[in-house]
């Protein structure tokens, strides 16, 4: 894996906002694939939902069907809002987004049958895999990929 990538800025006056932002979400380079990377770990679900709602922002600037991406929820927390917000990002981000996987505990509370990538991934009707490791996430969105 080569040195992550920021994803770019747009200038935007809520630079706060945008750097928590620019913290949580970077390229980064799996078998010569660009992958981007949704680094929610150890996150609130307020910071989940604030860096949902920005991510089309990012992922509406590439091309239909290109984007490859990795999100990694190790320790983070969910709320009703999140969830929504989640769910709704998931709907859009759809038509430019090739493969995705989740990384992490996505149970939304215990004793809850249905995991995180159930619910938004049966919402948006997209395949939401999880995996143990980021390791066996990556090799799995670059295989086969052209």
């Amino acid at each position: 894996m080569t040195r992550p990538t920021p994803v770019p800025s747009s200038g935007s006056p809520q630079k706060n906002s945008r750097a928590k932002l620019l913290d949580r979400t970077q390229f980064i380079t799996h078998q010569d694939k660009r992958v981007l990377l949704i680094d929610l770990s150890n996150c609130s679900a307020s910071e989940v939902e604030n860096t949902f709602r920005k991510l089309p922002d990012i992922v509406a600037m590439y091309p239909r069907d290109s984007m490859l991406i990795l999100s990694d929820f190790t320790g983070a927390s969910f709320d009703a809002e999140a969830i929504r917000v989640m769910k709704e990002t998931a709907v859009f981000n759809k038509p430019y987004v090739r493969k995705s996987a989740w990384v992490g505990n996505t149970k939304v509370r215990p004793g809850f049958s249905r995991n995180l990538a159930e619910l938004v991934g049966g919402f948006s009707r997209r395949e939401l895999p999880g995996f143990q490791s980021r390791g066996d996430a990556l090799s799995w969105l670059t295989k086969d990929y052209k």
